[in-house]
């Protein structure tokens, strides 16, 4: 995978809101300098990077330098914790870190969690300093990219292969988990486009505009905007999400496709009406979303709005299958996540036996993306597999009589309650559909009679509607169109719910917090 034959003066990477540009032609020129500065500090084939970097103009370079030198790129959320980035760095065995101003203070306190020191590159970029280290002051034994580079050859290292991402989780249920994968020893040229099925089934080629709105250091966008790089579209990066601001960014950059989860659909849709109808979004041919369930009444809503041009994906960080179904595949299938469009699936009972169609039961793979590990936790890999080698990352659904595959919940947010099992995702999907709700949980917490009992935390649209009356409200609307034992005991409110920046969910700090 490389990007090496689009080089030109086209846009490869714009930054919004801020408007920076950078070419294919100067993308090219940076990563290759990198590599070539990777080599000389002693990184080869199989040696780890840690990206500390926020969405900027340096992230993809350095992706580009990393994956053409045979090396893995760990990227790290740039809101951690020194001591939470530190173990990923610790746990990826990386051999340099980058990171930036905005990680600055992250940068400088992991000395102080990782017991067998930094590792010997240091880098930051659009740092204060001098051309070699930072000046008194500032960071000692950092240097400051890309001036470090500057002198470096702007074309290709000798020895070019291709590398890959080293993939950490969002760790809501613990710490993250990387996901490591074997190189292909190959060279980049002759690397495949990982997302080539997904990026054709959606139509993109060279000319699309495609929009990241995520930060690019989870899975989905880092994929996704490396993939449509390699095919010589144009990547438009939005700084920080902001509703009414990606609605602005689709009419000024005439925005073809984007990839969205679910979340980034209802706060554009909680916007006045009057605001979501002044942008012309009529550049938009097709969309997709996934990360999260979506229900079933904003999916259509957001259809209903932007036409029938929004297409779902499933699949995990671990690349243990995909499937896809366009928009109006899904108006036929409602609620579905699609057909199977690498491997198939298979939805297992807790013996590890097929279950009859439109039961459900754990969906597992039997083909991936690649071979995939837990690094460094054997243990967790072989759980992940069943007899037959087919793959599982915990998922709960079925498949009906078609083979579309319907998502129920995670396994770990099972709720049980008296015995009897409940998906909480039914009563967030209804939540966040009334017109007062932002955004909505609903988790389990320790019950003596029954063992669990059901609890929903709710944001508010307008914060003056946190009251007791309206948590009442809430209980007894939710019981009108849901089974009762499925519907929260009682509601509290949240100013913002603890989420992922691709809207999962950190149910056990709610569950920490509303436990008796």
């Amino acid at each position: 995978m490389q990007i090496r034959e689009h080089v030109s003066d086209k846009p490869a990477v714009i930054l919004y809101p801020s408007g920076t540009v950078v070419t294919f032609a100067e993308l090219e020129a940076r990563a290759n300098r990198l590599a070539h500065y990777f080599r000389k500090a002693g990184l080869r084939e199989g040696d780890t990077v840690a990206v500390m970097l926020e969405n900027n103009e340096h992230i993809h370079a350095v992706m580009w330098a990393a994956r053409r030198s045979g090396l893995y790129y760990a990227t790290i959320n740039s809101h951690l914790t020194a001591a939470e980035a530190a173990y990923i760095v610790d746990n990826s065995g990386a051999k340099a870190v980058i990171g930036s101003r905005a990680t600055r203070e992250v940068c400088a306190g992991l000395a102080d969690y990782l017991p067998g020191g930094l590792p010997g590159l240091l880098m930051i970029a659009d740092g204060a300093g001098g051309s070699a280290t930072f000046a008194s002051g500032d960071l000692q034994g950092w240097r400051r990219y890309p001036d470090c580079v500057a002198d470096e050859p702007d074309t290709p290292i000798d020895d070019e292969l291709e590398g890959d991402l080293l993939q950490y989780s969002s760790g809501t249920t613990g710490r993250p988990k990387g996901i490591r994968r074997p190189l292909p020893h190959i060279s980049p040229a002759e690397a495949p486009n990982v997302l080539s099925a997904l990026l054709m089934a959606i139509g993109m080629t060279d000319d699309a505009v495609y929009l990241s709105p995520a930060p690019l250091y989870h899975t989905a966008p880092c994929l996704w905007s490396m993939s449509a790089l390699a095919m010589g579209a144009t990547v438009v990066v939005i700084e920080k999400f902001d509703p009414e601001q990606m609605l602005d960014c689709i009419q000024r950059h005439g925005v073809t496709h984007g990839q969205f989860v679910p979340v980034m659909f209802v706060r554009m849709l909680k916007l006045p009406e009057k605001v979501r109808d002044s942008y012309d979004l009529s550049s938009l041919k097709r969309v997709i979303h996934a990360a999260a369930p979506c229900p079933m009444e904003i999916k259509q809503q957001m259809i209903d709005w932007w036409g029938p041009i929004v297409d779902e994906y499933y699949s995990s960080s671990e690349g243990a299958g995909i499937t896809f179904i366009s928009a109006d595949d899904w108006m036929k299938h409602p609620g579905s996540v699609g057909k199977s469009l690498l491997g198939e699936a298979h939805i297992l009972d807790e013996n590890g036996e097929d279950v009859p169609q439109g039961q459900a039961g754990q969906i597992y793979f039997d083909i991936g993306r690649a071979a995939f590990e837990y690094h460094r936790d054997p243990e967790k890999t072989a759980e992940s597999r069943d007899k037959h080698g087919w793959v599982t990352v915990g998922d709960v659904g079925y498949l009906n009589d078609d083979g579309y595959l319907f998502l129920t919940d995670r396994r770990h947010h099972m709720i049980i309650s008296g015995g009897v099992n409940i998906y909480p995702q039914e009563a967030e999907n209804l939540l966040v559909t009334h017109p007062k709700v932002l955004d909505a949980a609903v988790f389990g917490i320790p019950d003596d009679e029954m063992g669990q009992s059901v609890k929903g935390v709710v944001q508010t649209v307008d914060p003056g509607d946190a009251t007791d009356a309206f948590a009442d409200e809430l209980v007894g609307w939710l019981r009108e169109r849901l089974a009762h034992y499925k519907c929260p005991r009682s509601i509290s409110f949240e100013a913002q719910l603890p989420r992922t920046d691709t809207g999962k969910l950190y149910k056990q700090e709610l569950v920490k917090k509303y436990s008796p």
